[in-house]
């Protein structure tokens, strides 16, 4: 049975990528368990660790889910200094998605589905409200 799921980005310099995830979260990590690694429970059960150590380029994107990718990606322009990137979208697909990367190339992104009542039950059956 699988309950929980973790994923690992890597970063050149510990303090800096942990500054810099920790504005793209608005947060603290929420485990340090040793020097050159932090974790932040994204949502229940889904655990993002950033290690110190060498990127792998052709891995990913990680991407996360938010409900204004509009606002996310001016925020991050401005707070993270990062590239403008493109927000796509099909007809077919329920959600409208965008790639970016970290300093270190790791490439993240993030989505948002388009029916906001989808959206609204997604949030309530993940939190467990």
């Amino acid at each position: 049975m699988i309950f929980e799921m973790t994923n690992q980005v890597r970063v050149k310099n510990i303090q800096e990528g942990q500054m810099w995830y920790q504005t793209l979260f608005n947060r603290q990590p929420d485990f340090i368990p040793h020097e050159g690694f932090a974790e932040w429970e994204v949502i229940p059960g889904c655990w993002l660790q950033v290690a110190e150590g060498t990127s792998s380029e052709a891995s990913g994107p990680i991407r996360f889910g938010v409900t204004d990718i509009e606002g996310e990606r001016e925020r991050l322009i401005e707070e993270l200094n990062i590239d403008r990137f493109e927000i796509f979208s099909r007809e077919e697909v329920p959600v409208k998605w965008a790639t970016f990367t970290d300093p270190w190339g790791n490439r993240l992104g993030f989505f948002e589905y388009l029916n906001k009542n989808e959206e609204r039950e997604r949030i309530k059956t993940i939190m467990g409200n």
